[in-house]
């Protein structure tokens, strides 16, 4: 049996706990890989000085609307593959990587253009300081048009998990992300290139990861082949990969509000907060890949961890700047308690979704950074300084596990109806004599 027979055989036949094991724990290792980019940054950014560090944290949230982009191509293309591929439908299966692969480069490459034409006003509204701009604009000048890297990478991390080959994605995303902590202190301490050296270590970083990815295709390793002429711009491929991605690129441009109105309502205190709270949304961000790669025992204990060390933690990105720690610090301690919820609500908006109950999975999906967080992070502040903003996302964190609660009730009620029905359909039928 050829390689891509036997990753198309997992996925088939495959039983369930062993497939889950052979797919789930690679993509894991996978996603925290992807994660420790941000944190790697952030460490060796963090003993430049606080606005230097307040910069990456106010070009983050704009990488992650790029990033977004490839996750509603990737997650969007997956699911139908993996229907396809259920139907033993490889050609179609293979249209769909295609148009998916090329249609995320082009928006991408739009996006990235835009970008970095109104890069000094984006910045601005991110919350970026007359202080931190400088800085700001230096880092994203660089690191956005790396992007392209990484939208051409989150497009292939999900179709090559998705035919079976997740230690593939692992490899290519761990090549990339221990090649950036050698490459950080080169560039930003050894050469003295600062927040560019950091930008210019993470567009290196990402491009070898997208190196790992086209030798993978070129080598025919891939279930699909990838070229041009396969792909179809029509209505049904690109409506069935919007339908299921759509709500991973509205959760990755919540995700970005959150941050950048956080980051806004720190600048009234300083670039030591706007960094200390950056520091805090790449652990939190670290913590929530954890979930998103199944592996849910680890989330109560990262949330414990966070914590109680969360003094210690924060110190390790910071030359000693007191502000920043302690702000940072009383942040991560209270995110580490309620993020033991995220696990929760999130497991619940995924299965309202597999059941085919869009809204209802639709509005959980939107709750933690948008319908709670929002009202939140804009009242809050007002009334609560500070503390408003620390308070900010465990407050919006707590509210959606509330409301999944009340969510969660009809449907379980539900599902065991139908679980009670299906069995007395299937109970046998005694005749009467």
């Amino acid at each position: 049996m050829n390689s891509q027979n036997r990753k198309i055989e997992l996925l088939g036949s495959t039983p369930i706990p062993k497939a889950l094991l052979a797919m789930g724990i690679p993509t894991m290792i996978g996603m925290l890989i992807n994660a420790l980019y941000n944190l790697v940054d952030a460490y060796f950014v963090g003993g430049l000085g606080e606005s230097q560090m307040g910069a990456i944290s106010v070009v983050y949230p704009l990488g992650q609307v790029v990033v977004g982009l490839g996750l509603l191509f990737g997650t969007g293309a997956a699911s139908y593959i993996s229907r396809l591929l259920g139907q033993r439908d490889k050609e179609q299966a293979n249209t769909v990587a295609s148009t998916a692969l090329y249609s995320s480069l082009a928006v991408g490459a739009v996006i990235i253009l835009l970008s970095v034409i109104f890069l000094n006003p984006i910045l601005r509204l991110l919350g970026a300081t007359e202080s931190i701009l400088p800085y700001a604009s230096t880092y994203a000048g660089i690191y956005i048009i790396s992007c392209i890297f990484n939208v051409f990478n989150v497009t292939r991390n999900n179709i090559v998990t998705n035919e079976g080959a997740a230690k593939t994605t692992m490899c290519a995303l761990l090549f990339g992300a221990v090649l950036n902590i050698g490459l950080d202190p080169l560039f930003i301490d050894t050469l003295n290139l600062g927040v560019a050296g950091a930008a210019i270590a993470t567009a290196i970083s990402q491009l070898v990861s997208t190196v790992v990815y086209l030798v993978y295709i070129f080598q025919k390793k891939s279930t699909f082949r990838f070229t041009i002429k396969d792909c179809a711009f029509s209505k049904d491929v690109l409506s069935e990969i919007f339908k299921i991605g759509i709500s991973t690129l509205l959760f990755q441009l919540l995700t970005s509000l959150s941050i950048s109105m956080i980051n806004n309502a720190s600048g009234n205190y300083g670039d030591a907060v706007i960094a200390g709270m950056g520091v805090v949304t790449r652990l939190v961000s670290m913590g929530s890949l954890t979930v998103f790669g199944f592996i849910k025992g680890f989330q109560p204990i990262a949330g414990l961890a966070f914590s109680l060390f969360s003094t210690a933690i924060v110190s390790q990105f910071t030359a000693g700047n007191t502000e920043m720690i302690r702000t940072g610090a009383n942040s991560l301690r209270i995110n580490g308690i309620t993020f033991m919820l995220f696990g929760y609500y999130t497991v619940y908006s995924s299965l309202f979704l597999a059941l085919g109950k869009g809204k209802e999975g639709f509005l959980l999906g939107a709750c933690r950074q948008g319908i709670c967080f929002i009202p939140v992070i804009l009242i809050l502040p007002a009334v609560w300084g500070l503390n408003g903003i620390l308070y900010a996302q465990p407050i919006a964190d707590v509210l959606s596990a509330l409301i999944t609660v009340f969510m969660a009730i009809p449907l379980h009620k539900n599902l065991y109806d139908a679980e009670v029905k299906m069995k007395e359909t299937a109970s046998p039928i005694h005749c009467v004599k």
